[in-house]
């Protein structure tokens, strides 16, 4: 991929973090949690056709894909057929790193559910995710949201989409950002995260495909150049 094109990723990397930090230093987290919570809590959360057709299943499914991808590697089948191996592992590689990477802030992260605050019949009191290490002495590893990247983590493939199935890419970035919006938002029902949660997933997982891209691209010049210099020797 050339560097100019890169450069534009880049760039585009960073403009995308503008409306995530006006959207962070509006405050507007709690008021929209209020449109769907109460003092009572939030009447959806143990909903039981929310949770199978927007938890569990979509959490099965993208383990499901993630494994075809793997086996893809190897043994390619539809259009995968049409990638190299190399840019089958990294269509494998970059979702499952987003969603690690995901996991791992999760497991950092001092800030509590929705459904956790005093407000919503919980415990404890509203903190910011931005207020790093201060703890709201609830349960915390609520940010960002971990249950949406098993959708936005698939953003990650975007970037070797671009280069080797310039076709697909645009339905599989689609798809992956539709049904990571979907699942954020019956998170948000649920009072399980914050819109800001899942923005801050997407932008990661879109992040860490870029980041692998580099990497690729780096890779790949280094091949390519050890080759051209042992044929000259």
């Amino acid at each position: 991929m050339p560097f100019a094109t890169r450069r534009r990723l880049y760039l585009l990397t960073l403009v995308g973090l503008v409306p995530l930090l006006l959207w962070d230093a509006s405050g507007l987290d709690l008021p929209l949690a209020r449109a769907f919570g109460t003092s009572q809590g939030f009447a959806l959360r143990h909903d039981g056709a929310l949770m199978l057709l927007l938890h569990e299943l979509p959490r099965h499914a993208s383990t499901a894909l993630v494994l075809a991808l793997a086996v893809g590697v190897w043994r390619p089948w539809g259009f995968l057929r049409r990638l190299a191996q190399a840019d089958r592992a990294q269509l494998l590689l970059s979702p499952v790193l987003a969603m690690l990477t995901v996991t791992a802030l999760k497991r950092m992260a001092a800030t509590s559910c929705p459904w956790d605050l005093a407000e919503f019949g919980g415990a404890v009191p509203y903190v910011s995710h931005w207020l790093w290490g201060v703890f709201d002495q609830g349960p915390g590893h609520c940010f960002p949201a971990g249950h949406a990247s098993a959708a936005l983590g698939f953003v990650a493939g975007w970037f070797v989409l671009r280069r080797s199935a310039p076709r697909l890419a645009p339905a599989w970035l689609a798809a992956a950002l539709a049904c990571g919006a979907v699942l954020g938002l019956a998170q948000q029902l649920r009072g399980a995260h914050y819109l800001s949660h899942t923005l801050w997933s997407a932008w990661i997982c879109w992040g860490v495909g870029l980041a692998v891209e580099e990497a690729a691209m780096r890779w790949r010049s280094r091949c390519t150049l050890a080759t051209t210099n042992l044929n000259a020797g």
